[in-house]
């Protein structure tokens, strides 16, 4: 599957409706490996009695997985089962809402969407309703499918090689690879699986945030997790070798499995090299040509990837006048534009780019964000106009040269985060660009700030780089903390603004 032709892609409950769909892709994924597929049945069953655990996931539309499950009293399983054990003869009547463990009954992914990483989506999934059920973990009795090539070693020392990277297995490296851990071989668990010999390996996920239950009342968490890449300045061949770098980072921040992968302003410099020779007016021109493609690329590795993606910024002309821009990309497949509102002086003397006129929120999937491209971050209105949206994390991407500009920047983007009870977080360049005009050395330390009340850190810092060394920083935002600092902080200042005496308005809302 060609990854720039996915216009969208979503996570959904299986329902009846799913039925033929989803058993011919059932057969197109086992390919003859399993002779059986779920009948309509047994489909309705699965989805009345636990509609949250059936989960399908669509490209286009079109059914490209699934995933399938059970909740399982653990202790009420031999420790030798078989996966007939488990469903009861497709009776499923090992289900049980009070147990304690997500078993895992069904995954696959079609032959033509597999490489676009929507396995790791569906395994994520899974671990999200285990996390929110408060569940113990998760199992399921993994196959060995290159097994048969292996005979002469036990399933055990097959494991280990695997494990060892000596034996390549798609199935246990990509469990492994998500988290979980092999707790022992089953023995005859799948009648007809020739090539894991009927051997099964029960793989196990801990639930970290598991809690004994209790009778208090307890607040749902929502943890967000952000991804900030500090970028490095460097010359680049050409678009590709560039993009390569970009994936390179995102497929860091992902691996975390953060939200969001954020980038700086004009992260993209480097490509203008190539016109150097030109007046920089003309330069910057000929490097937002390739703005739309790189979004577009963008976009689709925020699909492969399963994660949010904030473009930094990157010039974009619109009827013929030159705009500093960036891009919103959802992992479902949307995106939305954002402009830079206040140009620097030196943006617009040297290159004769103007001032936006774009302002607004964005939904996300991970709370309700803001986004200000670098100066703006110093015109506290345009934040609290994003406050009064109902914004949960302001991003910041930024690009400076000196660690004066960078104080403005840092000192102001901290002012933000405490009048606005929000998060802030910000993401800048280092390095230098000696062949690009216009371009100094480049001065930052990206970071993430916080409010500053006792949920917080009494500093207001969450997590900061190291200053002007190439990394990612990545850390967690917890939202309901928000919520309760709304309410219930020491100050307020969202509450205790005096709109009886002074208030911030929009005059031009396009």
């Amino acid at each position: 599957m060609d990854e720039n032709k996915i216009d969208n892609i979503e996570l959904k409950y299986l329902t009846v409706d799913d039925f033929q769909e989803l058993k011919e892709a059932t057969l197109a994924s086992y390919a003859g490996v399993l002779n059986s597929y779920w009948k309509k049945h047994h489909i309705e069953e699965l989805t009345s009695m636990f509609p949250e655990g059936q989960i399908v996931i669509k490209i286009d539309g079109d059914i490209a997985g699934c995933a399938l499950s059970l909740i399982v009293d653990y202790d009420s399983i031999d420790d030798e089962h078989t996966y007939e054990d488990i469903i009861g003869g497709k009776s499923f009547k090992n289900h049980d809402p009070d147990g304690d463990v997500l078993y895992g009954i069904d995954v696959f992914i079609k032959p033509q969407y597999r490489g676009l990483r929507l396995g790791r989506r569906l395994y994520d999934y899974r671990k999200e309703v285990c996390e929110n059920l408060n569940l113990k973990g998760i199992v399921f009795g993994g196959r060995m499918p290159n097994y048969y090539k292996h005979k002469d070693l036990t399933p055990k020392e097959y494991i280990e090689k695997v494990k060892r990277k000596e034996i390549h297995d798609p199935v246990l490296n990509f469990q492994i690879s998500n988290d979980f851990h092999p707790v022992r071989v089953l023995k005859g668990y799948l009648e007809g699986d020739t090539a894991s010999n009927e051997y099964a390996v029960l793989m196990e996920w801990d639930n970290i945030y598991y809690t004994k239950p209790n009778k208090k009342a307890s607040t749902v968490k929502t943890v967000v997790r952000l991804g900030l890449i500090q970028w490095q300045m460097r010359p680049y061949k050409d678009l590709e070798d560039l993009m390569q770098q970009v994936e390179y980072f995102i497929d860091s921040v992902s691996a975390y499995r953060s939200d969001f992968a954020v980038f700086p302003e004009f992260f993209n410099a480097p490509l203008m090299a190539e016109f150097n020779h030109m007046h920089e007016p003309d330069a910057i021109r000929e490097l937002a040509k390739f703005t739309e493609v790189i979004v577009e690329k963008l976009k689709q590795l925020s699909i492969s990837y399963n994660i949010n993606i904030i473009s930094g910024s990157m010039p974009e002309v619109v009827d013929d006048k030159l705009y500093n821009v960036g891009y919103l990309c959802r992992r479902d497949g949307s995106t939305e534009r954002y402009e830079k509102i206040h140009v620097t002086p030196d943006e617009a003397k040297v290159w004769g780019m103007q001032n936006g006129n774009k302002l607004q929120t964005f939904e996300t999937d991970a709370g309700k964000i803001g986004i200000l491209i670098c100066y703006d971050s110093e015109f506290p209105e345009l934040s609290r106009l994003l406050a009064d949206e109902g914004m949960d994390i302001l991003f910041v991407p930024f690009l400076t040269d000196t660690q004066n500009g960078y104080s403005r920047v840092r000192l102001c983007a901290q002012a933000r985060a405490v009048e606005n009870e929000c998060y802030v977080a910000i993401s800048g360049s280092v390095g230098n660009l000696p062949n690009v005009n216009n371009m100094d050395i480049q001065y930052a330390q990206s970071a993430v700030f916080t409010p500053c009340d006792f949920s917080f850190p009494s500093n207001g810092i969450k997590a900061e780089a190291t200053t002007n060394t190439e990394m990612i920083l990545v850390a967690d935002v917890d939202l309901s903390l928000l919520k309760e600092l709304h309410s219930f902080g020491a100050v307020k200042n969202l509450k205790d603004r005096r709109k009886d005496f002074y208030d911030v308005i929009r005059v031009n809302n396009k």
